[in-house]
């Protein structure tokens, strides 16, 4: 079916109106068996309606889509309204009858239609929430890397030429300086033997004078004379020495001594690392939303849910007394169906079984709705001191998990739907819910309504609803609830007198359970914060109730102060 023909629009819906003749205000409730815009003004006086009672009236959003009207090609005044379920074939209502589908298990068309309609949806949430967004960043990395990598191009380069000019700087130096020293040997050895040159120019004077004078001794006609003259004494040549020239040795150098001087490019011999692309259970709105199996589970899940009800009485199951908490139980965390973790205002942090046998203990330096167990059965829990947040794994081993800077974490859940952590923390001034991954990744941070409006003041306890509501107990505030985008949908103050709220939890039919301590009293909300009952009062031996919790059998665990004891009681059926 193309997507264009089911009419899934590609950006947020316009401004809706009530689809009530003459009513125009907001839609914000929808009748799915009237395929009915509602406001909430219409939603109240549609039920009231004897013949609309009965009628699943649910929030806009989470409305089912109505089924387009196809005839049946067998049986052409009958509308196609059924799947059979092994054949996998749309049907009429006659045509179930028909031999071939015999013994066949149907299912109302419009319920798998209005599946297929959210998992498409899902499909193009997740393309412009997750895959567009992932993909146009991944895309500027790209273009960054480019630009980059031109940058250290261009720097290496620069680099090279430096290289280059400075080595050939060092090489005229060189070269400058030998001619220099050369220079100076040359005029050195010049003058030796100019000095040597001049000697002999003396020297041979000396003899052509000597030779001349003896000429005039052999040309005299005076015998005598030539025989009284001595015989002449030459004086000896004199000494000279031969010059001793420099020599040049060229240097020994070769191409890969060159690259030494003048450094090489080299390329790391690692491989490329794959981009990192964030994983698509960081984007709240898709990691919270089933695949089609589960849509089938929740289907048998919510058609079992539909039979339950609250009871006409609240019955005391059993009750038994915590060893190592002081007097008070303040917070309960379900590990799984037949272990406990319970802590007091003192620290101390304490595993049991139903039984109250104590499997292990702990000292903390915390209080109130600190602690909680993960998906993964890792306990949880907040150090307000230090300012982090602890996990204990399955071997009993500590370890830091997540930091919260100048923030003092107060309270803390683990989420069943998706496994994120859910924590509310405090400044000297301000406060705020933020919400971690699995991993310890900061997704969201809850601070203030659209109107700018501080929504916390001292989130002491926190947990979850199972349509994503997050739903906080505020002593200043009273119960606070926004939904899964961080948007506020409502706050509960009580009945009129004093409400101070302390331990909250929500069950599997979406009601708000809370603790008030100065009544005596255990509150019982719907999903969307309407009043429904005073659950549990003094007569049935409540007093100051400060803890509360609801396990999958619907057991409800409740801890109270000045007691160690926790007592359990069935209210639905």
């Amino acid at each position: 079916m193309a997507l264009s023909k089911i009419g899934i629009p590609r950006t947020a819906q316009h401004f809706l109106e009530c689809g009530i003749e003459e009513c125009e205000r907001n839609c914000e409730f929808y009748c799915n068996p009237c395929h009915q815009r509602l406001c909430k003004q219409c939603r109240d006086e549609h039920l009231k309606s004897p013949e609309y009672k009965n009628h699943e009236v649910v929030l806009y959003q989470q409305r089912k889509r109505q089924l387009p009207v196809e005839k049946c090609k067998i049986h052409p005044t009958k509308d196609v309204d059924m799947l059979c379920e092994e054949c996998q074939v749309p049907l009429c209502s006659k045509c179930v009858t028909m031999g071939d589908h015999e013994r066949h298990k149907f299912v109302d068309l419009e319920i798998v239609y209005a599946e297929k309609f959210a998992l498409f949806q899902q499909e193009i949430s997740k393309i412009h929430e997750y895959f567009l967004p992932t993909s146009q960043d991944l895309q500027k990395e790209i273009k960054k890397d480019s630009s980059e990598i031109k940058h250290i191009m261009d720097n290496i380069r620069t680099s090279m030429k430096t290289e280059g000019e400075s080595l050939k700087s060092l090489v005229d130096t060189v070269i400058s300086e030998n001619m220099k020293q050369l220079d100076q040997i040359e005029q050195s050895l010049l003058e030796d033997l100019n000095t040597q040159d001049k000697t002999f120019d003396g020297y041979i004077t000396y003899l052509n004078n000597l030779s001349k004078e003896l000429h005039r001794c052999l040309s005299s006609t005076e015998t005598q004379k030539l025989m009284s003259e001595e015989k002449p004494k030459i004086q000896s040549i004199p000494e000279t020495t031969q010059p001793v020239t420099p020599g040049f040795t060229a240097g020994q150098y070769s191409k890969s001594d060159v690259t030494i001087l003048l450094g090489k490019i080299h390329v790391p011999n690692t491989k490329a690392e794959k981009r990192e692309i964030r994983p698509i259970e960081s984007v709240n709105n898709t990691a919270m939303k089933p695949t089609h199996k589960q849509m089938k589970e929740n289907r048998k899940k919510s058609d079992k849910k539909k039979t339950m009800s609250l009871s006409a009485s609240i019955t005391k199951v059993m009750e038994f007394k915590v060893p190592g908490v002081d007097d008070e139980v303040y917070h309960v965390s379900l590990d799984q169906l037949d272990r406990l973790w319970i802590s007091d205002d003192y620290g101390n942090l304490v595993q049991t079984d139903l039984q109250g046998n104590v499997i292990q203990k702990i000292k903390t330096s915390d209080e109130r709705g600190y602690h909680a167990v993960t998906q993964d059965r890792d306990l949880i829990f907040t150090d307000q001191d230090k300012k982090v947040i602890n996990r204990i794994t399955q071997d009993n081993k500590i370890t830091e998990f997540i930091k919260t800077g100048d923030w003092r974490p107060l309270s803390i859940h683990s989420s069943h739907i998706n496994g994120d952590l859910l924590v509310g923390m405090v400044t000297l001034r301000e406060a705020k819910v933020i919400r971690y991954n699995k991993t310890g990744k900061e997704l969201q941070n809850i601070q203030r309504d659209n109107k700018g409006e501080r929504l916390y003041s001292e989130p002491r306890y926190i947990t979850e609803n199972i349509n994503g509501d997050i739903c906080t107990s505020d002593w200043n505030k009273g119960v606070v609830v926004v939904n899964k985008s961080g948007q506020h949908r409502f706050s509960y103050t009580g009945q009129g007198s004093e409400f101070y709220p302390y331990g909250i939890c929500t069950d599997v039919l979406g009601h708000i359970l809370v603790c008030v301590g100065l009544s005596n009293t255990v509150h019982l909300l719907d999903q969307d914060g309407q009043f429904l009952s005073i659950l549990l009062t003094r007569k049935q031996g409540v007093k100051y109730p400060i803890s509360v919790c609801v396990d999958d059998e619907n057991n409800l665990y409740l801890g109270q102060y000045d007691t160690n004891t926790l007592t359990v009681y069935k209210y639905l059926q």
